[in-house]
């Protein structure tokens, strides 16, 4: 990707002159459309796909973000790719990879089908969108794969064998698939709620929040978040292996991770001293309690009047060790149990300016910086969402003031949880749009939500506040009809609209 920058020096000078040999058959080994699908805002990944693929000699057309599938198809026909790539980050993504799937097939378009972003997988790939379309679809992890994958692909020798080979894989997934889940039986969502987990909260009484109700927080310090940044994520982000601060002892892979660990600390202080970003937060402690399987925020201590209705979801499957079917809902005292408990949210977001700065930096051809301040400002998010629960936990509802200075924040040794939606506890990005009216969110910080619900700028975070000493992370995993059924009407929305936020759950 560095390098990048020098080759297109490079090419410009070099313009001139291939433009006068030019055959008028084209000097590129194949022409790309690259798209993030409908609905979602993160371009990364792709970003760095492209960037590799046009240092490799293929013409790529990328699409950008939140495109629309009929003008994917239709620059499609219109360009005559010899490939589509799709990319997604947040699951209502891998529905429309689906529908844009189907459409191509329908369209009659024959060119391979790149699948591509951080929620999908192989599986899903050959379960859910391989079927859709006969031509071939291909999971792709990262931009090396991408190259290797379509060099082989377009070899008229190679490219046979492998487009069987991957159905011949994809078809073994799916049969896998199917055998699984005939052994993971799941119970009714009646059965579930009976085995839901039991807390004692008499034994451990909520905390009382000492700063209760709706904070706004407007130009956060960036050197103050500077600290909570966990740097693992950042060098995955870049196909780099290994943790921080570990991976610099790494034979390989070291001295090419300090080198970029050292690049983004040098526009960290170009960011902070020029003040080209801007962080902005909201968040909030309410009363609440739980009732059956939703969440209920009161507009008071007093308990008279429902602030906010939150449905949640929750675990089905069947267990032979007994464990609990768990919603997030249990860390919080039921609304029946005569005990006054607390709930909160957060959203924050430290991409404001980081589309501007890139959109500079790719404008001058240098591709590299374009993608290291999005990946930066991704760190700085996920660092001001760190640093805002210590903040609620130590003085805004003060249930740990005690709590070490010291304590490993990466490893998350603190009383609390903050899941976000999207995430396995609360997979369904729909809640989203609760979170956001409860807490102001546009109005508040400049944040929106896209149609599928995904957050703008794309270097945002928002999640809920569960203090319980136990409460602890872990996954819905798969979902029944009668809970798609009951959630739809939970939420007040249809059950078509309900299975389409949930299909990525559901079988």
């Amino acid at each position: 990707i560095r390098s990048a920058r020098v080759m297109k020096k490079a090419v410009g000078v070099l313009d001139p002159y291939l433009a006068a040999l030019d055959d008028g058959q084209g000097n590129n080994a194949g022409t790309v459309l690259m798209a993030t699908v409908k609905g979602d805002v993160h371009d990364i990944g792709k970003n760095i796909v492209s960037v590799v693929m046009g240092c490799n000699n293929y013409r790529i057309i990328d699409l950008g973000v939140m495109v629309p599938m009929d003008k994917i198809i239709a620059t499609a026909l219109e360009e005559k790719v010899d490939v589509v790539g799709l990319s997604g980050l947040i699951t209502p993504s891998l529905t429309e990879m689906e529908q844009v799937a189907d459409q191509m097939q329908r369209a009659g378009l024959k060119v391979p089908l790149l699948i591509g972003g951080a929620t999908t997988s192989r599986l899903h790939t050959a379960v859910k969108i391989a079927p859709f379309y006969e031509p071939g679809v291909y999971y792709v992890k990262d931009a090396s794969q991408a190259v290797s994958l379509l060099s082989v692909l377009m070899n008229p020798e190679k490219g046979p064998a492998l487009v069987q080979s991957t159905r011949t894989e994809y078809a073994e997934l799916r049969a896998k698939r199917e055998a699984d889940q005939e052994r993971r039986p799941l119970v009714s969502l009646e059965e579930a709620r009976k085995q839901r987990r039991q807390l004692d909260f008499k034994s451990q009484p909520p905390t009382a929040p000492r700063q209760p109700g709706l904070q706004v927080l407007d130009d956060i310090d960036l050197s103050e978040l500077r600290k909570f940044i966990d740097w693992t994520p950042f060098f995955q982000t870049w196909r780099l292996p290994g943790t921080y601060p570990t991976i610099f002892d790494n034979p390989e892979a070291g001295p090419e991770a300090k080198r970029l660990y050292d690049d983004a600390n040098t526009m960290l202080d170009d960011l902070i001293t020029g003040k080209k970003l801007q962080a902005r937060a909201v968040l909030g402690v309410f009363p609440a309690a739980s009732d059956a399987d939703d969440l209920v925020f009161y507009k008071d201590d007093a308990r008279t009047g429902e602030l906010a209705r939150v449905p949640f979801l929750r675990q089905q499957r069947l267990s032979k060790s007994g464990r609990p079917n768990q919603s997030l809902v249990d860390f919080v005292a039921p609304a029946d149990s005569g005990i006054h408990d607390w709930a909160g949210a957060f959203a924050c977001t430290t991409g404001l300016g980081a589309a501007a700065l890139a959109d500079e930096f790719k404008a001058a051809g240098d591709d590299y910086r374009a993608i290291l301040v999005k990946a930066v400002a991704d760190r700085l998010a996920e660092a001001c969402a760190e640093w805002l629960h210590l903040k609620v936990r130590r003085q805004v509802w003060g249930y740990a003031p005690d709590e070490s200075g010291t304590i490993d924040l990466i490893k998350e040794q603190y009383q609390g949880i903050r899941p976000a939606p999207g995430y396995p506890a609360c997979p369904d990005h729909f809640a989203k749009k609760a979170l956001f009216a409860l807490l102001g969110v546009e109005n508040n910080t400049g944040m929106s939500l896209t149609e599928s619900c995904a957050m703008e700028p794309a270097a945002s975070v928002s999640g809920w506040y569960f203090s319980h000493p136990e409460a602890r992370y872990f996954g819905i995993g798969r979902l029944g009809g009668d809970q798609v059924i009951d959630y739809a009407r939970r939420c007040g929305i249809s059950e078509e609209e309900a299975a389409r936020w949930l299909a990525a759950y559901i079988d």
